[in-house]
């Protein structure tokens, strides 16, 4: 199988279901969002330390990553179309238990945090505001189109679980955390 297929050479491309969009209407820039946040992710996975410590918040990555392609797909499926992997509550509700189990072992927040510290942690918040757009992505989307929501508010927890795993990263690295300065 070839990588190219030629079917874009003029703008356009599949939703599931074979529908041909132009690719910036707001479903492609939406799931375009979440592989875009994917890569991320995986870019800040890449600059974990090597090290058996890291070995369970990767395997939650393997999940996420996993869902955020089905979350693409959601967006990816036109209205009326069945989804082959849909975004649930239990989905939103795991995220949920991996926010709380890190944040517990977080100091308090005082002030707002500055995006760095540690490569790893900088590059998750960046992933975060990744997962930001798209989230506002897929809520215009769902303002014109039914867009199971469910897919929103994995986004939405997303966001925030990236930005924990940023701060646990620099707590685990003893990298120092920058905070904003009235």
């Amino acid at each position: 199988m070839k990588i190219y297929t030629k079917t874009g050479d003029k703008g356009e491309t599949s939703l599931v279901a074979g529908v041909r969009v132009l690719k910036f209407t707001d479903r492609v820039e939406a799931y375009g969002t979440c592989d875009e946040a994917n890569s991320q992710i995986g870019l800040a996975l890449s600059l974990l330390p090597e090290s058996v410590d890291w070995k369970e918040l990767r395997e939650v990555f393997h999940v996420i990553q996993t869902k955020l392609f089905h979350v693409g797909a959601e967006l990816a499926t036109p209205e009326g179309k069945k989804v082959g992997w849909p975004i649930g509550e239990e989905d939103v509700t795991f995220l949920e238990g991996q926010i709380d189990k890190l944040d517990a072992a977080l100091p308090a927040l005082t002030n707002f945090v500055l995006p760095g510290g540690h490569p790893a942690a900088a590059a998750f918040h960046v992933s975060r505001t990744v997962v930001r757009r798209a989230e506002r992505k897929a809520v215009h989307v769902a303002q014109q189109e039914q867009v199971n929501q469910s897919v929103v508010k994995y986004l939405n927890r997303l966001s925030d679980y990236l930005f924990v795993v940023a701060r646990h990263i620099n707590k685990q690295t003893a990298t120092a955390e920058q905070t904003l300065h009235e």
